[in-house]
């Protein structure tokens, strides 16, 4: 079976999907959503680092085994190894993010960011004229200011200069903040049930998320559930009102990962951003699913 609609090609969207997909769980569930949506014309998938040794290869590798378990072919890309202070060459991803955005097409685009942000601030300091041609929802952040961090937040933490960066820039954002993220709450009984059935890809799904949940590294988790919490990135890109949302200055991101309310960085005044206070996580998870069960049943 698969799915007996379209969306007019007026209402289609150009998206640029950048991930930390194999940091831990959740990004291959996002990234199969945006590769399912109809609105959605995928341009290309970025490989985002998360801040170690080789994490942006393993990112890389992980969108490859996505896109055979869904027998998709969508162009991607190696993005920066590490941090901005970091990695100064320009990856293959950071060009392709510019040349996408400079390009003519009628058709908006957006940059669904699923981890460090490190790809689109090296894009904006490279080409700082991609500003005005892209919105960019980006997964991170405790939100707005001022917030104290009560941990540490996966995706601004993994590059705080970026982030910073990227915050102060001017582009079109959108944030989605841990307080709004983590609410995407799904049972990993209901995943075996539900989406490990859905061909290769759903069983991939399953099984990268119980491995990642029996590691070490998962000592942060409740055992038998999961937060998808970079599936509202996709949702927000098909209906950007499946939320709700203020607009404020930008926070600005000390090094532990606390919203500041400083007023301006290194002399500029912080623009006014979108920030996401509340999504619908029934309409996000039940999309998710019912393409998983409309295209690999």
């Amino acid at each position: 079976m698969a799915l007996n609609f379209d969306v007019p090609d007026y209402k289609k969207i150009r998206v640029i999907i950048d991930t930390d997909a194999a940091c831990e769980a959740d990004d291959p569930f996002a990234i199969a959503h945006g590769l399912m949506s109809p609105k959605l014309i995928v341009k290309g998938i970025l490989a985002e680092h998360f801040n170690c040794e080789g994490s942006v290869e393993r990112s890389y590798r992980e969108i490859q085994t996505v896109l055979t378990c869904m027998d998709k072919e969508v162009p991607y890309f190696m993005g920066q190894k590490g941090k901005i202070s970091e990695d100064r060459e320009t990856s293959p991803a950071v060009d392709f993010l510019i040349e996408e955005a400079m390009a003519e097409d009628d058709k908006p685009l957006f940059v669904l960011c699923q981890g460090a942000i490190t790809n689109v601030a090296v894009a904006l300091e490279k080409c700082p004229r991609i500003k005005d041609r892209m919105t960019v929802i980006w997964i991170g952040t405790h939100g707005a200011a001022p917030y104290k961090a009560p941990w540490r937040e996966f995706n601004a933490g993994n590059d705080v200069a970026a982030a910073n960066f990227v915050l102060g820039s001017g582009v079109k954002l959108w944030l989605v903040p841990s307080t709004v993220y983590g609410t995407i709450t799904i049972g990993i009984a209901e995943i075996q049930r539900r989406i490990a059935p859905c061909g290769k890809i759903g069983k991939h799904l399953f099984e990268q998320l119980v491995a990642y949940n029996n590691s070490e590294g998962a000592g942060w988790t409740q055992g038998e559930s999961w937060s998808l919490g970079d599936s509202p990135a996709i949702a927000l890109a098909i209906n950007p009102n499946c939320g709700q949302y203020i607009e404020v200055p930008a926070p600005v991101i000390a090094e532990d990962d606390t919203s500041s309310m400083i007023g301006s960085l290194m002399g500029k005044t912080m623009p006014v951003v979108r920030i996401y206070t509340s999504v619908d996580s029934r309409y996000i998870l039940e999309d998710l699913i019912a393409k998983l069960e409309l295209n690999y049943l």
